[in-house]
């Protein structure tokens, strides 16, 4: 049966981002339709900026709940107050997509002085300050609130154990600051406590946020071959420096997933100042999408393009800047498309 899959062409790099993706799953051809939509501030700016309480339109919402999966090019999301609500977030909220998953793990050929590094960032996506509920208590103060509750928790937990057993890691590094917030990251912490007793066989840690951010970058070694789990806030932030540690977060793919539908996005922002220039690496958003196919069941197709890219980077020939080459987001994402292609006949 034919799954259909919705592409939000995002803003600044997005669009090229989009089409270079687009080059390699064309490629590999999996019985999927795949419907192009608009969301974004750049949408939202064209449609004369409307009063509305997210930047995906009403048409963009329906074809997301008709569809099996969604696959974000990255977005822009503006910091001015009266703003509508970011599409990641409000997508991942909507849809019930609590686990947002960041592998960050070393390619072949493009060690950084740490050497080889495989962590696996999951981070619960619907609570914490993310829930934006933010109010002004006098002429010059504002607060915001953080949401953590047990239910939350128990299934981000639930989700980082797994990932651990199933990747055969030996350990879940738990983010807190337990010592200042000391209620709500008490919730969080007594229940992964809990769902770590179903799995005596992983080690269960807690780290301090900054005791944590500060081992990253001292010793990112202690923490190879684990899962690191924390709320909204802390692993968004970690996850991005954790990225530094294999070269560029241009490399970062992720998931969010719920219990009936997924998302997948490249882990960077939309880089406006790029626009239109062709200098992005596609690898995130290439295997963003090749990690969706896995999810969708076109587990050949998805090995495929992972072995394709990883061989483009390893040889170095038609990498973009960032990768030591000169290639542009087009020459690379063809270059994959090619060997996903060869990849795929010989599976």
């Amino acid at each position: 049966m034919t799954k259909k899959v919705v592409i939000i062409k995002g803003d600044g790099v997005g669009p090229e981002l989009t089409e270079a993706t687009l080059l390699v799953l064309n490629e590999v051809k999996p019985d999927i339709e795949f419907k192009i939509c608009n969301a974004g501030y750049e949408w939202w700016v064209s449609a004369g900026k409307p009063r509305m309480p997210t930047l995906i339109p009403e048409e963009t919402w329906e074809e997301i709940i008709d569809s099996d999966a969604c696959l974000k090019a990255p977005t822009t999301t503006p910091p001015e107050p009266d703003a509508p609500s970011s599409v990641a977030i409000t997508i991942r909220r909507r849809m019930d997509l609590y686990a947002n998953l960041r592998p960050i793990k070393t390619f072949e050929g493009k060690e950084g002085p740490f050497g080889k590094i495989e962590i696996l960032c999951v981070r619960e996506a619907t609570e914490g300050l993310y829930i934006g509920a933010e109010a002004m208590i006098d002429y010059e103060t504002g607060i915001a609130i953080r949401k953590i509750s047990r239910r939350g928790s128990m299934r981000i937990a639930k989700i980082a154990f797994e990932q651990a057993k199933s990747r055969g890691y030996q350990k879940v590094i738990a983010i807190t600051k337990r010592n200042v917030l000391r209620l709500t990251d008490s919730i969080f912490w007594k229940a992964v406590s809990e769902v770590a007793e179903e799995y005596p066989g992983i080690e269960l840690e807690e780290y301090f946020i900054d005791n944590m951010a500060q081992q990253l970058v001292k010793n990112p070694q202690r923490f190879n071959q684990s899962v690191l789990l924390s709320t909204n806030l802390f692993m968004d932030i970690i996850s991005e420096l954790a990225s530094t540690l294999v070269g560029n977060i241009g490399l970062i793919y992720s998931a969010n997933i719920g219990d009936r539908y997924a998302m997948f996005e490249p882990a960077h922002g939309s880089a406006p100042k790029y626009k239109g220039l062709y200098r992005v690496n596609p690898t995130a958003m290439i295997l963003s999408a090749a990690w969706m196919l896995e999810y969708l069941g076109y587990k050949k197709h998805a090995q495929s393009i992972f072995n394709a890219t990883e061989s483009v980077i390893r040889e170095g020939k038609t990498v973009t800047y960032d990768l030591g080459g000169s290639s542009s987001t087009i020459e690379m994402a063809k270059a994959i498309a090619s060997l996903a292609s060869y990849y795929l006949e010989r599976f």
